[in-house]
């Protein structure tokens, strides 16, 4: 589309766009919220830079997408449980979101998308890389999704969250929490592009239902590395008051561990997404079947 209240600059021809001309601390007007929301399914992943927001302005931002979604399990500030505390510091042992992953894809109906602002950054390091699942959905041989077509995988949260933030190994609080396990088809349809994207990520996904072990784990071990291939990603350098925000739908991220003992620090809001799904009757398939 042509945009006339934000510029819109793309990081590369596959992911990742930066936009400008806008602050984010102002009510948005319908036009601008139009164009944001634009520039965001067609790059899949969009960011801001030199934001100065309240915690309030950044959740009122995201409920211009759609509801929030409360974390599982993860700390949040006092009075705000629709944000979601990122932090590592020189006490840190492990990090969020060190690894490619969807978020919360162990959920049923997993997040829509995140809005990540950083208040605190390391001298140098920190970055996040994300990656298109559209394009490593087309990357894939005609043989190859035919063969994904139909197929279930399984995401659960009980490796991922076990033992971690206020739910301490062992403790009463941690035995008793139960952590979603969920089934999604391996090839996802956007509900709002139409796309396909592939939606199975090292973080969450445990299994391919109905193969056997074997199959399943050699299946899933090349669609990793697949997913992380460097000419479907963009790389983000963050400053103080940066902010991304990503479709959690077709993109996959990792966020760098490069920085310890520094410090690196900020607030995500999280929008709550709908159940996947795969449109069999699209023009592609119906051709492979034919």
């Amino acid at each position: 589309m042509t945009y006339q209240t934000i510029r819109v600059r793309k990081l590369t021809p596959r992911i990742g766009a930066q936009i400008s001309g806008v602050d984010l601390a102002k009510p948005l007007d319908d036009r601008t919220f139009r164009e944001i929301k634009s520039a965001l399914l067609e790059n899949q992943v969009i960011f801001f830079r030199d934001q100065d927001i309240t915690l309030d302005q950044h959740k009122d931002f995201g409920r211009r997408f759609g509801e929030l979604h409360v974390h599982l399990a993860a700390p949040s500030p006092e009075g705000h449980p629709e944000i979601l505390r990122i932090h590592a510091d020189e006490k840190s042992k492990r990090v969020a979101g060190e690894g490619w992953h969807s978020d919360v894809s162990c959920d049923a109906e997993p997040p829509m998308g995140s809005i990540l602002r950083l208040h605190k950054v390391p001298s140098c390091g920190g970055d996040t890389l994300f990656s298109s699942m559209y394009a490593a959905y087309d990357a894939l041989s005609p043989q190859m999704k035919e063969m994904l077509y139909g197929l279930t995988a399984v995401h659960s949260g009980e490796h991922v969250y076990r033992g971690r933030y206020e739910y301490a190994a062992g403790s009463r609080e941690d035995t008793k929490k139960a952590f979603p396990v969920s089934e999604h088809p391996m090839i996802r349809t956007h509900p709002e592009t139409g796309r396909q994207a592939l939606f199975v990520n090292s973080g969450f996904t445990t299994h391919i239902k109905d193969l056997p072990k074997r199959e399943s784990e050699a299946l899933l071990q090349f669609l990793y590395a697949h997913c992380a291939r460097p000419e479907f990603q963009c790389r983000f350098q963050w400053d103080v008051g940066s902010i991304a925000f990503w479709d959690n739908r077709c993109t996959q991220h990792h966020a760098m561990w490069d920085y310890f003992p520094e410090v690196r620090s900020g607030f995500r809001v999280t929008i709550a997404g709908d159940r996947p799904f795969f449109r069999a009757n699209t023009p592609e398939k119906s051709a492979m079947a034919a």
